[in-house]
């Protein structure tokens, strides 16, 4: 019942988030046409605007968009909005005028939700052993390198990781390409550049966890029954200790599925980067809006899924 109450809230929720979503892009100043090459003439400005409904009201484009409601037609006769949201058509786009939002999602997410995934093994496969070997060496060298490590991870952005990365393995050793994405190879430098703060992130995240259950009781009578202290920390306190990755998970994989439009566009990467920000710098509002649903979507489906994997981790949690 619980997660099926999720899931009933999430369509509110999703109505909320298009509203709001559609109302903020239309109090934005300027409008999607303003940076044509050439200003164009009223009469074609209207005809643009009469073309994609923005000489409507606004509660008229957000039922249109939504596919709520009806018009008439010229010959007078009354019919239902084609398309909307409720039937799963994100409408056109205003800047890339021969696609669809639906067409741009399509090309996009594949090459997202590629370099997404590839980012979030790369952080989980890193992360989780720093952060476990530093709790486990707590008060060595091998604690403060790796704390060190993670805080540098955190604190260099990908804006600075990607071309520091590009420099050195690409254009000096000649290791990965430059850019693009036509192979695996291409992905290796992107992946890094990407995964590498929310490793940092996670590897904080595992070694506090680490440190709390290893103070906790039961960890403390294992060990006075005799034990294994490997069997003990790999089968017992790593259950409890990742918990607190496995919440700071799901947000991490939709921010990664989505895409990093600064890394996109470091490495020239065809995702939905660089369609989100041009779409937001250019007001083109059903791109922005779709992309926004988009990463809705995909938080709270992922959210459900932490949700879950808590369930199966601690048997302890239990929801009603």
């Amino acid at each position: 019942m619980y997660f099926l109450r999720r899931l009933i809230l999430a369509v509110p929720l999703l109505l909320v988030i298009s509203f709001l979503g559609f109302s903020l892009i239309k109090l934005a100043p300027g409008g999607p046409f303003d940076k044509e090459r050439k200003p164009a003439s009223p009469e074609v400005e209207r005809n643009l605007a009469h073309k994609y409904h923005l000489d409507e009201s606004f509660w008229k484009q957000y039922l249109r968009y939504l596919g709520i409601g009806f018009e008439r037609d010229e010959h007078g006769k009354v019919h239902w909005f084609k398309g909307g949201l409720i039937r799963g058509d994100l409408g056109p786009s205003q800047q890339y005028r021969d696609h669809t939002v639906n067409d741009i999602i399509a090309q996009g997410l594949p090459v997202s939700l590629s370099l997404g995934t590839m980012a979030f093994g790369f952080a989980l496969g890193l992360g989780i052993p720093a952060g476990f070997f530093a709790a486990v060496k707590r008060g060595r060298w091998e604690d403060y390198l790796g704390s060190l490590l993670a805080i540098l991870a955190v604190c260099i952005p990908g804006l600075v990781m990607g071309p520091v990365l590009v420099v050195f393995f690409a254009m000096r050793l000649r290791w990965f390409p430059v850019a693009l994405w036509e192979s695996p190879w291409h992905a290796v430098l992107p992946m890094i550049a990407l995964g590498l703060y929310f490793a940092g992130r996670i590897a904080r995240l595992m070694r506090e966890g680490m440190l709390n259950v290893m103070q906790s009781e039961f960890i403390t009578a294992a060990r006075a029954k005799g034990m294994s202290e490997t069997v003990l920390l790999l089968k017992h306190a790593v259950r409890i200790a990742i918990l607190p990755v496995v919440s700071y998970s799901g947000p991490m994989l939709a921010d990664l599925l989505t895409g990093s439009f600064v890394i996109e566009s470091i490495f020239q990467i065809p995702g939905l980067g660089t369609p989100f920000v041009n779409s937001s710098l250019n007001r083109d509002q059903p791109l922005v809006v779709g992309l926004v649903i988009l990463y809705a979507v995909l938080l709270l489906g992922l959210n459900l899924l932490v949700d879950l994997a808590y369930m199966v981790l601690d048997r302890r949690v239990k929801y009603e």
